[in-house]
């Protein structure tokens, strides 16, 4: 896409260009090159690093610690983070429960958790799914009952991603049952997880990471004062936070990294053979996927020109979830196809071995996580909302029907 920036534009790339060359950690740089799984401090160096340049929340309001940047500019620093292949931002604290106390915390609840949130002080985690509440989250049937001046909170909470490390958790919990509708009756808590009776138990998924889990509250008192907005509004809350999120999974500028890499690696001919990229078949499912993935690329920028108004992501935002987890999952596909028999030698135990030495590995350097990396991408079309449900929400927001 030829977007003719600016001359104010193509500065601020530049701006964007150097600080990538001077405070992306060198060590961190390295790991995601050779694919090396980061650990808590990796990410939090990370974005601290933003932080420190004013850089940590572009689509926060200035006032609260945001850029101010244009939609462009917003692009261009996407854009450029990908191609530099820095680590992802952890989304739970800058992309989630910031934009919800923002907008309907109180101005105490403000002050408390968003300098923690923009300065990566605070790890979060949130508590939307259980175990019998998925992708219809208003079954949810954690408890939230008031005793004076807290609630106590029994239930689990599933798939929470990170929880591990988490320093506070965000969740939702029925405070009434006597309601007309199931999405009635819900609250937007803050939880400290070193709160007495909260456990975490780990899910060990199919690629070998520790990345999600179940999280136990058993009696568990939280100060209402950690109630955000009004009781029982807190499917409304959960919404705003979850088109937040739907738009952020897209991740159109990653695919775009991601496909140039694997149309770099696939016109490098092996010894003794041909250029994968010289396949015709090949070719075309690249192709494809290419213009896919430009379409997607225009309604992203419509999305981030919403926000840049002033507005918040709308039901485009599914359309972005839709379109870029199938987008993201055709590309690990393709490296999959690309990787051919070296990426069949994948063990949990290999992979999990960051300083394993790369000659016990068979084949290119690159086909190392290919393995791991499609079976874990195997989620992104279910979390956030299946795509099934966000085929629900387009047919009744954006189509009427």
């Amino acid at each position: 896409m030829d977007l003719n920036f600016s001359e104010a534009d193509s500065a601020f790339r530049e701006e964007v260009r150097e600080f990538l060359r001077n405070d992306y950690p060198a060590d961190i740089r390295e790991k995601m090159e050779r694919s090396v799984r980061l650990g808590r401090e990796d990410f939090v160096r990370w974005q601290q690093a933003l932080f420190q340049r004013g850089w940590a929340a572009p689509n926060w309001p200035v006032e609260h610690g945001g850029t101010g940047w244009s939609a462009t500019q917003k692009y261009i620093f996407s854009t450029e983070l990908a191609l530099a292949n820095t680590p992802a931002i952890i989304p739970f604290g800058l992309s989630m429960v910031g934009p919800v106390i923002y907008t309907y915390g109180s101005e105490a609840q403000k002050q408390r958790f968003l300098p923690d949130i923009l300065a990566s002080r605070v790890w979060w985690c949130q508590g939307y799914s259980e175990p019998g509440a998925g992708s219809d989250l208003a079954s949810l049937k954690m408890r939230a009952d008031r005793d004076g001046d807290h609630y106590v909170i029994n239930g689990t909470k599933t798939w929470t991603t990170l929880a591990q490390f988490a320093d506070w958790i965000f969740l939702l919990a029925r405070t009434t049952t006597d309601v007309a509708r199931k999405q009635e009756g819900i609250s937007f808590i803050l939880a400290d997880m070193r709160s007495a009776g909260i456990s975490v138990r780990p899910i060990i998924t199919i690629d070998g990471e520790h990345e999600v889990n179940e999280v136990h509250f058993e009696n568990v008192r939280v100060p209402v004062d950690n109630l955000v907005g009004e009781e029982g509004k807190g499917w409304t809350y959960g919404k705003l936070l979850l088109q937040h999120e739907r738009a952020g999974i897209a991740a159109v500028a990653r695919s775009k990294f991601r496909l140039e890499r694997l149309r770099r690696l696939t016109a490098e001919a092996p010894e003794g053979g041909e250029a994968l990229l010289d396949d015709p078949v090949f070719r075309r499912k690249l192709a494809a996927l290419e213009i896919e993935l430009l379409a997607l690329e225009y309604t992203d920028l419509r999305t981030l020109a919403a926000v840049a108004t002033g507005g918040a992501p709308g039901p485009e935002s599914s359309i972005l979830k839709i379109k870029g987890t199938e987008v993201q999952q055709a590309i690990d596909e393709l490296y999959m196809e690309a990787a051919g028999c070296y990426a069949l030698p994948f063990t949990p135990e290999l992979y999990a071995t960051p300083d394993i030495d790369d000659v016990q590995r068979i084949g290119p350097p690159w086909a190392a996580d290919t393995t791991p990396h499609y079976l874990n991408g195997r989620k992104v079309s279910i979390y956030g909302g299946t795509n099934e449900i966000q085929k629900n929400i387009i047919s009744k927001a954006v189509l009427g029907l």
